[in-house]
């Protein structure tokens, strides 16, 4: 988390939630809610301008509810992890059962809270995570915080280099030669976010040029799997 302090947008399908929440944690110190989404893709769509404007207004934690129309909150988490790793996402929910507990850590979240929490709990859990740590309601047991381990799992590796889905979807288009924007465009993503991916991708494998990306993705077998 820089300097900035700790910027908040809101999904969950229930007006009187978001503009609770958003009440709830307005009125910590350090904490803003810079936005707020009534479903998974609008919440999506949200952190794409968000994320692509002014830094003062880049969220660094979304507060997810689980329960809703669409692609719904444990889907909506899965694709802000692949498209924005550093982002931290807090699963804020009435489901208590292990299985949503343990499908929304596969999909990334950090911590998992449920909406009948007081306030103080859900600031503490926001600030958690945006720490970069973990957060689990108590009567959920701390064992199951275990859980979040298995989020890696589903990663692909490659000569011990491990790619997000969505990383090995870029990497796929960069070796068939597609420009950036091109790539945007197939994936329904920004310009800024396919340069971020890269740029992981970039780090993960210790490849720069196109070429040597292109060899890498062929010797993978990330281009045989269409």
């Amino acid at each position: 988390m820089n300097d900035g302090g700790i910027r908040v947008i809101v999904v969950d399908d229930h007006n009187v939630v978001r503009s609770g929440i958003r009440m709830v944690l307005e009125a910590q110190a350090g904490m803003r809610v810079v936005g707020d989404a009534k479903s998974g893709e609008d919440g999506i769509r949200l952190l794409d301008e968000l994320l692509a404007g002014s830094e003062a207004d880049r969220p660094n934690v979304v507060v997810m509810d689980v329960m809703m129309d669409g692609i719904g909150g444990i889907e909506a988490t899965r694709r802000i992890k692949e498209d924005w790793p550093g982002l931290n996402v807090l699963v804020l929910t009435m489901a208590s059962d292990g299985a949503n507990l343990r499908d929304a850590f596969r999909a990334g979240a950090s911590g998992y809270v449920l909406k009948d929490a007081v306030d103080v709990e859900l600031a503490d859990a926001v600030r958690a995570v945006a720490e970069g740590g973990r957060y689990l309601h108590p009567s959920l047991g701390a064992e199951l915080v275990r859980a979040q381990d298995e989020t890696k799992r589903g990663s692909r590796t490659d000569r011990g280099v491990s790619l997000s889905e969505r990383e090995v979807d870029v990497l796929r288009l960069v070796a068939r030669g597609y420009a950036n924007k091109e790539i945007a465009d197939e994936l329904f993503i920004s310009v800024r976010t396919v340069e971020t991916h890269k740029t992981h991708i970039m780090q993960k494998t210790g490849l720069r040029a196109r070429s040597e990306l292109t060899r890498f993705a062929q010797d993978s077998g990330i281009l045989a799997e269409d």
